[in-house]
């Protein structure tokens, strides 16, 4: 996968245009034992075998590159269609693993005239099988823990590091796939396939750990303010050096590794709150579980690394003259950024709707006043837990021109999902919402 180019605000190579290259790489990749099959009618459960056991290393290297953390994929596509794509594409995976470990069991089985207990229990004295084994071990553990309720129990930072023993079972089951049959004796397709892994896991190595390192570095970041916004909500101010080079915009988020005992092995995705400066970067924080919760407190002078910038909801995302921001709960920061930045000419609007359960729930009530007396713009504060304030019917009568005006949106899941549906009820062009969904 490489960058996108992009031109009037999008992406000439989109999220479609992915999904049939990932589609044809399956296709070529599953026919692959279908080519080199026996001559011959093929025995149904070990081409079952082949196919699935192909396709599931396949899978392994499109779920590794959707969670590298590329730029190009994570600036143009957007770091929760990428979450979204990856979490369906590993339940996939784990049902290709387990019909493949299945039916290799049945097949050898069947070849010899064995029971299935005996059949597996030989099939493990195969070479490098008891590492695939415990690969397939691991990787049903982490399937097990990324169920929802299952998920929300553990909490992010503990759900995170039972995730990164996916790692640990792909390198382990790397050695199966090239003894593998489909590989084996085909010296070139060996290469291929090792070099494509090698390619993938750069990438990860790259983005995920070599980056952040070399910024911290180069960038020094360190805390240098802690200012309480409101009941369990804080902004953290970030200073440091050469911050006009992250090229950071209005909309877009970093993941924060704070270095303390409590957070330096976790990162935080977090949005700008206010538009980057060249000297500093800020975030708001509001306490949703025991890792943001014991951030209020932070110490000011904490070194921080700081993981982007990603996110695609920025002003090149701009198809109209007009703009609705629809922000919910803590979801302001990033449209306060964009409210103050996206460029508003001449009779154009732009319009800004946040609501909160409560007035003093509002953040940064006099930032956004103030923002929109300088631009000529408009801000209105929907209160309370009525939904019909941003219904169809509302949306309507409050924003006759909704059908010519780009809509950003941020805020809780429960929130942006009546908006969704709203705005597909009002007929609004899935290309004029542009939203970004960060939800565990």
């Amino acid at each position: 996968m490489t960058g996108m180019a992009v031109a009037k605000g999008r992406p000439l190579i989109g999220g479609h245009e992915i999904v049939v290259g990932l589609w044809l790489g399956a296709l070529t990749v599953g026919t692959w034992p279908l080519l080199t099959a026996p001559a011959g009618a093929p025995s149904v459960i070990p081409l079952i075998a082949h196919v699935a056991g192909m396709l599931a290393g396949y899978g392994v290297l499109v779920l590794l590159v959707l969670t590298s953390r590329t730029p190009a994929l994570e600036r143009d596509i957007g770091a929760d269609v990428l979450a979204r794509w990856h979490a369906r594409g590993g339940r996939l995976v784990i049902l290709l693993v387990v019909l493949h470990a299945w039916a290799a069991t049945v097949s050898w089985m069947q070849s010899r005239n064995e029971s299935f207990s005996l059949g597996a229990w030989q099939v493990l004295g195969l070479p490098w099988l008891p590492a695939a084994t415990l690969a397939t071990v691991l990787m049903l553990i982490v399937a097990a823990a990324s169920i929802r309720n299952a998920r929300r129990r553990l909490g992010h930072e503990r759900w995170h590091g039972l995730h990164l023993l996916m790692y640990v079972a792909v390198a382990l089951g790397f050695a199966h796939q090239l003894a593998g049959p489909d590989l084996a004796g085909h010296v070139l397709l060996q290469v291929c396939w090792a070099l494509a892994y090698t390619h993938v896991f750069a990438l990860v190595l790259r983005h995920r750990v070599l980056t952040p390192m070399r910024q911290a570095a180069h960038h020094r970041l360190r805390v240098s303010h802690v200012q309480p916004e409101g009941r369990g909500v804080v902004t953290i101010l970030v200073e440091g050096q050469h911050l006009d080079e992250l090229d950071a915009q209005a909309g877009q988020f970093f993941r924060w590794r704070f270095l303390t005992p409590d957070h330096w092995w976790s990162a935080h995705p977090f949005s700008l709150s206010a538009p980057p400066n060249g000297s500093s970067l800020r975030l708001t924080v509001k306490a949703l579980g025991d890792g943001t919760r014991s951030l209020q407190s932070l110490p000011v002078g904490t070194w921080v690394v700081a993981e982007g910038p990603y996110g695609a909801v920025t002003s090149a995302r701009r198809t109209h003259s007009n703009v609705l921001l629809i922000a919910g709960g803590v979801g302001i920061t990033p449209m306060r950024a964009l409210f103050e930045t996206l460029p508003v000419a001449a009779k154009q609007d732009l319009l800004l709707v946040y609501r909160a359960r409560s007035a003093s729930e509002i953040l940064f009530r006099d930032e956004l006043e103030d923002i929109a007396a300088r631009r000529d713009a408009r801000v209105i504060f929907v209160l309370g837990d009525d939904r019909n304030a941003l219904s169809a019917a509302a949306l309507r009568r409050n924003v006759p021109d909704i059908l010519a005006r780009d809509v950003f949106m941020c805020g809780p899941p429960g929130l942006t999902t009546a908006v969704r549906k709203a705005l597909h009820t009002v007929g609004l062009p899935p290309r004029q919402l542009h939203e970004e969904r960060f939800s565990f």
